[in-house]
């Protein structure tokens, strides 16, 4: 029977007893996801369409760039939405890790709306500013700040919970834009007080600050994204996969772990060392159970390949088949 000897390791893409339930979870998580852009798309739609309404009716700049910024986000959703059903494609021998990478590309676009939305609020602003022009209906434009802020944050609630639980960072990012979206709703109904009083100048200086709120969460939605293009972890959550991977019975080491997002899905790679005199046979079943562990145990973790290798051996046993070969 072959036996594991110096310098020779076997990399093994294992499967699991549980691969079903592994998929049925990815798949339900997407069609969580799916659900909630839905969800929050009409939602957003349906406020940006009435705020653009009233922004006819009271010519408000402030109430101008928060709809804009509404509609920006509702429309996220679609390339969001078109991720989520790519991602639960099969893998196929061009794309041979699958189509999970589509969600983070889409995570890129929504930061790329929060941009575009942020810098147009500010331009409108400005020239409302060097251009001021009277505000009319203000009680209106109270009210659909107020109507704005409770709908978005309605969805951000919604976006960032679900985004949480299924680990998508996309998601979350887009939970993010409509929170941003509720508090400009209601920098929107503070410009109408002032206006109430007189103090019109406030309206574009809100719409300013309003493009700075949004500049706000473009730094943090991007550095999320970043981190997933990148494949960044939390090292708190490799060190947990390593600790895992050693309790499993006959495991005398872990010698690599690399762990990497593929959309709302942990990917994982590591290398155990076992004790060199087992069989192949017996090293892989070690592995099957170190892959078993971390699917189990590990949040968001579908798939997992193990490398096993042979523990260093102080006892030379007899010339392996490779060496045997050497030699000759």
């Amino acid at each position: 029977m072959a036996r594991f000897k110096h310098g020779v390791s076997d990399f093994f893409g294992l499967h699991s007893h549980d691969h079903a339930e592994s998929i049925d979870t990815e798949l339900e998580s997407s069609a969580r996801g799916i659900t909630a852009l839905k969800v929050s798309f009409t939602v957003l739609m349906v406020t940006a369409l009435a705020q653009a309404g009233i922004v006819w009716l009271t010519g408000s700049v402030s109430l101008l760039a928060d709809t804009v910024h509404n509609f920006s986000d509702a429309l996220t959703a679609v390339p969001l939405f078109i991720a989520f059903k790519l991602g639960s494609r099969a893998a196929n021998r061009r794309y041979t890790y699958g189509y999970r990478r589509a969600e983070d590309m889409a995570g890129l676009f929504v930061v790329l709306m929060i941009l575009l939305s942020a810098i147009y609020a500010m331009w409108e602003s400005v020239d409302r500013l060097l251009n001021p022009r009277p505000i009319n209906y203000i009680g209106i434009l109270f009210a659909a700040g107020v109507i704005g802020f409770v709908g978005n944050e309605l969805v951000a609630v919604y976006r960032i919970r679900i985004g949480r639980e299924i680990g998508s960072a996309a998601l979350v990012a887009d939970g993010q834009h409509a929170r941003v979206d509720g508090l400009t709703s209601l920098a929107v109904a503070v410009s109408a007080v002032f206006a109430w009083f007189g103090v019109e100048q406030a309206d574009p200086i809100i719409g300013i600050l309003v493009g700075i709120a949004i500049l706000r969460v473009l730094w943090s939605a991007a550095k999320q994204i970043y981190g997933r293009v990148m494949d960044a972890v939390d090292p708190e959550l490799v060190d947990e996969i390593e600790h895992k991977a050693a309790a499993v019975a006959g495991v005398s080491s872990v010698t690599s772990c690399r762990v990497r997002w593929m959309g709302h899905r942990l990917h994982a790679d590591i290398s155990i060392g076992v004790d060199g005199t087992l069989t192949v046979a017996d090293g892989h079943i070690i592995g099957e159970k170190v892959q078993q562990a971390l699917q189990r145990d590990v949040r968001f973790l579908t798939t997992v390949f193990v490398h096993v290798d042979p523990a260093a051996d102080p006892t030379p046993g007899p010339p392996s088949v490779l060496d045997r070969q050497t030699v000759g």
